[in-house]
Parts: structure tokens; C-alpha cells; sequence
């Protein structure tokens, strides 16, 4: 406690009346103790006393001699603090009873009693300083007005009965945020919905080109995105630094993003790097969204302002297992589109993922190819069976670059063939017999005919689940 009333400076009247001790605060009173002495903050008995003490204690402190108006160094007076802490009977003691309306002034960052009670969420010092006629339309040093307070804190009491006192329910603070900007922004969807019947633009956007989407997103509030999204929210914002989409993104809130993406939200939508949501999942090294966009089918073929498409951003970030999933898709989709005719038939067959394959009904066949990219390809053997299966350049590039050395090319090998075998099982093929051909082509029939005794003894492609 000394330790404590050293470093604070304050006296031991400070802390009785701060513990609302009637009983200390008249035994000090009585050894005629200083009732304005301010500790390492400003702070005097008095503001103490409005804060966390009854009326009581601040009527010894007043006979005392107290100063009624002391400020403490944040330039708050005693009714700042009795708005503050919803103490009513001492605003109106101050008010009605010893007339110290000098005493609603702005404090050092704008902010007068009635903002602060508003912004508490006081519902009853709010209405007895609107009795007192202390309401006020005025903005504090951030722009808010009283209520932007009640709406960015939540204060659905507060927000009604301002908005009865508002003639424009849209007026901007210093970032050009609205109050329904601030309620979506905190998740407070009683509080939006209360200023949306009142009026407010839905649509408008703050300084930065950001509206309440793109706050609801960026916190993660679920509720609140889709709130916004059944009231029609525009979803398409132009020249914004980053979309409901990236921001959702960015900070990891995965709900947000399902529910943007089920209300057909632009998946390929650009931020200020022109990047798409999969450039930046491939960027954050997030399997499940990556996976998640693939199969939403998002266009992998847009450059962002350096030039680089999604798949050169993963291999740039040395991410082999996302570089294979975009690969995976990319190939896929091109074998989609040039079989649409056959694959109509097929589409409610495939359990379709790009993840790596951990299926048991696969392990033969990968071993299989494990054992022929680690132990009989020569180094570059790979890639002409790379470009036989028309994996692209950009494609064979992305594998190369992960894992480097004299014998990487072992590596390189075995994921391509494991992405190869991907696409020939969601095209409903046999693996076997198709690799058995092309090594036979490339002059490898010795080959071949190891692979096919190794693997074709229990696979069965056509039973294979992708996964």
C-alpha cells in the first residue's frame, strides 16, 4: 500500500474515498486532512469521490472545502467523471444543487459529460443530462458525435433515444465513418439495425474507401456480415485498398469468408496489389482456403502488380504443397473444359479436393511412382514426361524451385508424377495402364513392365477416392 500511494503520490485520503469508506473519509477530515492534493495524474479527492464514492462522501468533501472544479491532466472535472461512472445523484448535486454548470466542458480529447455517458452506455444520465439541457449535437477531437460513441460501443438504448435527437444520422467523424459504419465495425448489429430504420446509408464508405462490409469482415463478425448481406449490402466496391473478401482473409476469420463466398461474392476481385483472394492465400500458406477458392473455381491466371499468378506467389513462398494444389487445378479445369460433353455425366461422381492423397486405395500406385522418380528416372527424365502430359513451363518451373540440389530432381519428379496421377483419377483412368504406355514411348518398356508388376496387382482405379 505505501509502495503504492508513493508511486501514485496520493494521500490516504485518496484511497478512502476511492474505497467509498465514509467512516476513514470523516476520521481524516476531522485531522483536518488536504481535500486537494492531486496525485501523479491530477486527480483529487473529488474526482474520486464522483467516480466511485456516494453522494455522501461528496458532501463532507464539499463542506471541506474541496475545489469544485479542479481538473485532473486530462482536463476532466468531477461531472466528467460522475457521466462517466453513471452517477446520477451527483450529477444532479452538481448541477441542480450547487449550479456548476461550468462545469460541461470538453475535456482534452473533445469530449463533454454528455459524450461520455453516452459513450458508456448510460442510459439514465443520459436522459437526466438531456432534462438538464446538456445535450449536444457536438463532435469530439476525433469527430464523434455522441452518437457514434453509443453506436461503436453497442449502446442500443443510447442509439434510440439519440436518434430521436438527430437530424442527420449519417454525419462523418475525422475518417469519415458514419455511427452504422462504427456499429457494424464492432459487431453490433441492434445498434445497426436501429440506425439502418433511421435512415443511415448502408452503402457509404469512410475515408479510405472501406465501408461497414469491410469493417464486419475484417473483425470476424459473422452475424453482423450476414446482416449486411441480407439487407442487400453493394459487395462490388471499387478503388478500395482491400475487399470484405482479403481483409476477411488476412486476419483468418474462415466464417466470414464461407459466407461471402455462398452470396456469390467476386472471387476474383483485386486489392491494391491487384492480387485475388488465392494470391493471398498462397501468400499466408493456408491449405483449406486455397482448397476452398480451387474449387470455387477462381481464375488462376491473373498477375498481380509484380506479374506473378497465384501459383508463382506459392512457389516464390517455397510452399510445395500449395504449388501442387494450384497445379492440380489448373490441370484439372483444362481437362474439364475440353471434355464438357463427357464430364456432365461424371461431375456427381467426383469427390473432387487438390489436397495431397492419403487415400489407402492409392498407397500401392504412389509407392509405385515413389520408387520410380526417387530410383529409376534419370535427372531430367521427369520433365519429358512432364511435357508429355502437357504440364506447362510455368508449371514445371514452380516444381523446380522448391527444393534444390544435385538430387532434387528426384523430388521434382515424384510430385509431378503425383500430380499427374491426380488428374487421371478424377478423369476416371487407369494410372497403370496409361503410365505403361507413355514410359514404353519414351524407350523405357523395361520400366514399364516394373511398374505395372509393382502396382496393378490391387489397384483398382475406378474405386480410388481423391482426398
Amino acid at each position: 500500500m505505501k509502495a503504492t500511494m508513493r508511486s501514485l503520490k496520493r494521500t490516504a485520503l485518496h484511497f478512502a474515498v476511492a474505497g467509498n469508506n465514509v467512516s476513514a473519509v470523516e476520521f481524516l477530515l476531522s485531522h483536518k486532512a488536504n481535500v486537494n492534493v492531486a496525485d501523479k495524474h491530477g486527480l483529487t479527492a473529488i474526482h474520486l469521490a464522483a467516480w466511485s464514492a456516494d453522494l455522501d462522501i461528496m458532501l463532507m468533501l464539499i463542506k471541506a472545502g474541496v475545489n469544485q472544479k479542479a481538473t485532473n491532466e486530462d482536463d476532466m472535472n468531477a461531472l466528467h467523471f460522475a457521466a462517466q461512472n453513471n452517477k446520477g445523484d451527483i450529477v444532479n448535486y452538481l448541477l441542480q444543487e450547487l449550479r456548476l454548470t461550468d462545469l460541461n466542458k470538453c475535456d482534452k480529447k473533445g469530449k463533454k459529460p454528455f459524450h461520455l455517458a453516452a459513450e458508456h452506455g448510460h442510459i439514465q444520465t443520459v436522459n437526466n443530462l438531456i432534462s438538464l439541457k446538456l445535450f449536444t449535437l457536438e463532435k469530439d477531437k476525433e469527430g464523434n458525435t455522441a452518437l457514434h460513441l453509443a453506436a461503436k460501443n453497442g449502446h442500443s438504448e443510447v442509439v434510440e433515444t439519440l436518434i430521436n435527437r438527430w437530424d442527420e444520422v449519417d454525419k462523418t467523424n475525422e475518417n469519415g465513418e458514419t455511427p452504422f459504419y462504427l456499429a457494424a465495425e464492432g459487431g453490433h448489429e441492434d445498434c445497426a439495425v436501429l440506425l439502418l430504420e433511421a435512415g443511415s446509408d448502408i452503402n457509404s464508405l469512410n475515408n479510405d474507401s472501406s465501408g461497414a462490409l469491410h469493417a464486419a469482415a475484417q473483425n470476424g463478425h459473422v452475424s453482423t456480415v450476414k446482416f449486411l448481406i441480407g439487407q442487400n449490402i453493394e459487395l462490388a466496391v471499387p478503388s478500395q485498398k482491400e475487399s470484405p473478401l482479403h481483409l476477411a482473409i488476412r486476419n483468418h476469420h474462415m466464417d466470414v469468408v464461407d459466407m461471402l463466398l455462398e452470396a456469390q461474392y467476386d472471387i476474383n476481385t483485386l486489392n491494391r496489389r491487384q492480387q485475388t483472394a488465392l494470391h493471398l492465400a498462397a501468400e499466408l500458406r493456408n491449405i483449406n482456403l486455397v482448397e476452398k477458392l480451387l474449387k470455387a473455381g477462381c481464375d488462376q491466371k491473373i498477375v498481380d502488380k509484380q506479374g506473378k499468378t497465384a501459383l508463382a506467389e506459392a512457389s516464390r513462398n517455397n510452399h510445395a504443397l500449395v504449388v501442387d494444389m494450384i497445379i492440380k487445378a489448373e490441370r484439372y479445369y483444362t481437362w474439364k473444359e475440353e471434355n464438357i460433353e463427357k464430364n456432365e455425366e461424371r461431375e456427381e461422381d467426383i469427390l473432387l479436393t487438390f489436397k495431397q492423397d492419403h487415400a489407402p486405395q492409392t498407397s500401392q500406385i504412389r509407392s509405385a511412382l515413389w520408387n520410380l522418380a526417387y530410383n529409376q528416372l534419370k535427372e531430367y527424365e521427369w520433365k519429358t514426361l512432364a511435357h508429355l502430359w502437357k504440364f506447362t513451363d510455368p508449371q514445371i518451373k514452380a516444381i523446380e524451385e522448391q527444393w534444390t540440389g544435385k538430387k532434387s530432381y528426384k523430388e521434382h519428379g515424384n510430385r509431378m508424377l503425383l500430380i499427374w496421377l491426380h488428374g487421371v483419377l478424377l478423369a476416371h483412368q487407369n494410372p497403370v495402364e496409361l503410365l505403361y504406355k507413355d514410359l514404353v514411348q519414351i524407350g523405357h518398356r523395361q520400366l514399364a513392365e516394373n511398374v505395372r508388376a509393382e502396382s496393378a496387382s490391387d489397384m483398382d482405379s475406378k474405386k480410388c477416392l481423391i482426398s
